[in-house]
């Protein structure tokens, strides 16, 4: 696992970027620590840093250069079928000086030129300087596993794994206001827009190629969701479980290659679950890690993990923390966020995630079943109101009871109301405004208010608008679920999940891997019909029935906790001097500009009252921004 950086300058006056790649590659050494190493030709360069996962010869290291001089590679990723790539490429005649992924991507690219990218099962950010052309190819794997940033002017374009780095080679830190608006209603930043105008987040599946001073980009990969095709699948409900073990048992084969520790995250759900029991085939006595919340009862499911792991043999750590141990951390976190993100279980993330470096260096996780299957509360709701009936109807007739009585996610009749007050006024909706409210913190009138007079002149309504409308592209009146599904793959699943586990991941030096995003297996979901995935009973069904032989019967009909850390009691304590004598203090916010004084007060004053609500979500996107913002953009 890597870090990639470059610079390819179209003027003089961009050439001077070049100077600045080191600290730019500098500034991502934690998805690198153990080696580093640079490029620069002419008006290209290459910065690369890496975490040894593979012993690899000595010529194995990046920036790689081909045996001719002409083609030179940086790389972020792991391809697991590089080896079977590697042989065709033999029989072709093709010579290799190292055991790398690398190389094979690169004698790929030489072979067969951009189309080669089909070929890469795995995750990736890439670039490839050609001498000769004086041309550049980027790009990124297809479901956005890993992050890959472009700026581009003038005079140059920029690109980098995180914005740390494109910070040091010199974005202007200019705040995209229509970003700003979109984060405070959902507390992440949908691509391909960044928080900084101008800097535009690579979409998963999508290339860039640069020649002749012209930036080309496009699609390599889609979904291959088509409604037609999946209402004519031929397989029965049996035979689509068997295929989907057969290929769930590959996609974790291809991912327990290593030379170093390998273990596996086993939170108690299905879906870690069924990686583990997966891996544990192939490896004796393998490595299993869960956290425990000692003060949070309702959210600790240790108990189920310890099932798995005894089921299976594995050999089984848990991290039991309080909400001390939390709280400690809630800092060096936030610090090394260099874009606002304020999932507030990125903490749990980050904490799992430095307790299981020190005794692995790759875990497999059970991430991305969830949004192709069918796996949250909100996809039920969906199901629930396209069939409508009774009860979904009684709930809705009940709306004013839910707007009225206290909300929490921290308990179950807390929960219970929140959610019930959710889908009525989804079953009032049409889908595309449904989606968007039950994916939200906040709307976008909520959202609007908290900027101040001067910041909402800067949001753009007809950008802001037509932001929306792509994300919800797909949703159609007259569609099914699995369009919800494939908007969360597009949405959720790479800038809140996906973008959450490499943060917190990368942020110590630990990589992880996710079999149920193998392409092969994503393109299976999609050919499936609703009804294998969601019905009146059971969330995720194919997944649950097809493992049910490898799980504890325990792991079954019960709710899907997820884990909400406890905001609202550290805000109402150990946060409370943060919050009103830092961050949101009346006077920072009238010198910073960007929020209305007066909305902020109510939030606080909300968040203090007997019926906070989900107000310490937004509260917690707020002091994440802040702290970004002071890090970053003041002074």
């Amino acid at each position: 696992m890597c870090g990639i950086t470059g610079v390819f300058a179209f003027t003089q006056t961009g050439r001077q970027s070049l100077n600045n790649l080191q600290a730019s590659t500098d500034a991502i050494i934690r998805r690198g620590p153990d080696s580093e190493g640079h490029f620069v030709y002419d008006q290209c360069g290459l910065g690369f840093r890496r975490l040894a996962i593979l012993d690899l010869s000595a010529d194995g290291n990046q920036p790689m250069t081909d045996a001719a001089g002409r083609y030179t590679i940086v790389f972020n990723g792991e391809i697991f079928n590089f080896r079977e790539l590697r042989e065709k490429l033999v029989k072709r005649g093709c010579q290799f000086h190292s055991q790398t992924d690398t190389e094979v991507i690169l004698q790929l690219y030489i072979t067969e030129g951009r189309s080669f990218i089909k070929k890469l099962n795995g995750f990736f950010g890439l670039a490839i300087f050609d001498k000769e052309e004086n041309s550049l190819f980027i790009a990124r794997d297809r479901f956005g596993v890993k992050p890959l940033l472009i700026y581009r002017d003038e005079d140059k374009l920029f690109f980098a794994s995180e914005m740390k780095s494109m910070m040091a080679l010199g974005v202007p830190r200019k705040l995209d206001y229509v970003a700003l608006t979109q984060y405070l209603q959902l507390n992440y930043i949908p691509g391909p827009a960044s928080i900084f105008k101008g800097v535009k987040k690579l979409l998963p599946g999508h290339y860039l190629y640069i020649k002749d001073g012209k930036v080309v980009g496009k699609a390599w990969y889609k979904i291959p969701y088509d409604p037609k095709k999946v209402a004519k699948n031929k397989l029965s409900y049996e035979q689509q479980q068997h295929k989907l073990v057969e290929l769930m048992d590959g996609a974790v084969q291809r991912r327990l290659v290593a030379d170093v520790p390998l273990g596996c995250f086993l939170s108690g759900g299905i879906d870690s679950s069924v990686i583990a029991a997966l891996a544990s085939r192939h490896t004796p006595h393998l490595n299993t890690f869960s956290i425990g919340f000692k003060d949070e009862p309702f959210f600790d499911e240790t108990k189920y993990a310890n099932l798995v792991a005894a089921r299976h043999n594995t050999n089984h750590t848990v991290f039991s923390l309080t909400n001390n141990d939390l709280y400690e951390h809630i800092h060096d976190m936030l610090a090394y966020l260099d874009e606002p993100f304020a999932d507030s279980s990125a903490l749990a993330v980050y904490i799992l995630s430095q307790r299981t470096r020190q005794k692995v260096t790759v875990a497999l996780s059970g991430d991305g079943a969830d949004e192709m299957f069918g796996g949250y509360n909100k996809h039920m709701g969906e199901f629930k109101v396209r069939q409508g009936g009774f009860k979904a109807e009684a709930v809705t007739g009940l709306g004013f009871l839910w707007d009225i009585l206290p909300k929490s996610r921290n308990s179950f009749i807390g929960n219970r109301v929140r959610q019930f007050q959710r889908f009525s006024r989804g079953m009032l909706a049409g889908v595309k405004d449904r989606y968007w409210d039950w994916a939200s913190f906040a709307s976008a009138e909520d959202a609007n208010t908290l900027l101040s007079a001067a910041s909402r002149r800067k949001v753009g309504k007809k950008a802001l608008a037509k932001r929306r409308k792509d994300i919800l592209e797909h949703l159609h009146a007259d569609g099914d679920l699995n369009e919800v599904l494939l908007t969360d793959m597009k949405l959720v699943l790479p800038y809140d999940m996906l973008t959450k586990v490499d943060m917190m991941s990368m942020a110590n030096s630990l990589e992880v891997r996710t079999p149920f995003l193998d392409y092969k297996v994503v393109d299976f979901a999609f050919s499936l019909p609703v009804s294998s995935k969601v019905d009146a009973t059971m969330k995720k069904r194919i997944v649950q029935d097809a493992f049910r032989s490898e799980l504890p019967a325990e792991l079954y009909d019960r709710p899907k906790h997820g884990f909400e850390v406890p905001l609202l009691k550290w805000m109402r304590g150990e946060l409370r001097s943060l919050i009103e004598d830092d961050l949101l203090r009346d006077e920072f916010i009238e010198a910073q500009g960007v929020f209305d004084v007066d909305a902020i007060r109510a939030l606080k004053t909300q968040l203090f009252s007997r019926n906070p609500g989900d107000v310490h979500a937004r509260i917690w996107g707020l002091i994440v921004f802040q702290t970004w913002w002071k890090q970053y953009m003041a002074g």
